[in-house]
């Protein structure tokens, strides 16, 4: 399996604390079948998102792991004014390795109405903004149908694994279940922050997804999916709304 979204890289964010953390981290998702990590550090308010210094931590990851599996970076973005001002200027800084895939986080405090033009635009920019986590997102658990426009108009959308088996209360699943059964989840991400309580497991997940969807859509949202936006390719499963 491919992981897109995790926050395992060493004192950077709210993830892993020290390396202990982050190699425990890194040795859990091997256990569970993950191949393949991309480490997202946030890029907000809160935490500055140093490319170069991530990707010296990478290295030093990948290092240490002993090739247990490969490694990638990207960010955890922010959909701010002040972010999106530095992305149109560099916008290699922010997405995943060399790829136009990006992972855009909204607040969940406000949602302000251009965020649809702005989706569009990135898109028509060339880039592959993918919307993280909406089912956990106070706004959109009341109107999960915007998430539904936004793939329309060409925005992935990538749910939290542990959503769907209850980790994040009995509203997000049931609006990551929502949006699963209307076809509007392209990829499955453990968004892993620690080892108790936001572990780095896809499989659980995975098993949940393939209850409700298939087996077959369950595997390409954990797999397929993810490992075209690591190779930066077109996703092989986007299906129209």
């Amino acid at each position: 399996m491919f992981d897109i979204h995790s926050h395992i890289l060493p004192g950077l964010d709210d993830g892993a604390p020290d390396w202990e953390e982050s190699l425990r981290l890194c040795h859990m998702a091997a256990d569970d079948g993950i191949q393949h990590m991309v480490a997202t550090p946030h890029a907000n308010s809160t935490y500055a998102y140093d490319r170069q210094h991530s990707l010296e931590l990478l290295d030093e990851l990948g290092k240490k792991i002993d090739g247990r599996m490969s490694l990638s970076l990207g960010c955890d973005f922010h959909f701010s004014y002040e972010n999106l001002q530095e992305l149109y200027v560099h916008p290699d800084r922010f997405t995943i390795g060399s790829t136009p895939y990006l992972l855009i986080e909204l607040s969940d405090f406000a949602i302000p109405p251009g965020v649809s033009d702005k989706i569009e635009e990135l898109t028509n920019w060339g880039l592959r903004p993918i919307l993280t986590h909406p089912e956990r997102n106070g706004i959109l658990q009341r109107s999960p149908e915007r998430v539904l426009r936004w793939a329309e108009r060409g925005c992935i959308v990538q749910v939290t694994a542990s959503a769907l088996t209850g980790r994040w209360g009995n509203r997000a699943q049931q609006v990551a279940e929502w949006l699963l059964r209307r076809h509007a989840v392209h990829v499955l991400a453990t968004d892993a922050h620690n080892i108790k309580g936001r572990p780095p497991i896809l499989s659980a997940g995975r098993d949940a997804a393939g209850a409700l969807c298939g087996v077959e859509i369950a595997n390409v949202l954990v797999y397929d999916n993810p490992r075209a936006i690591v190779e930066g390719k077109d996703l092989p499963y986007f299906p129209e709304l």
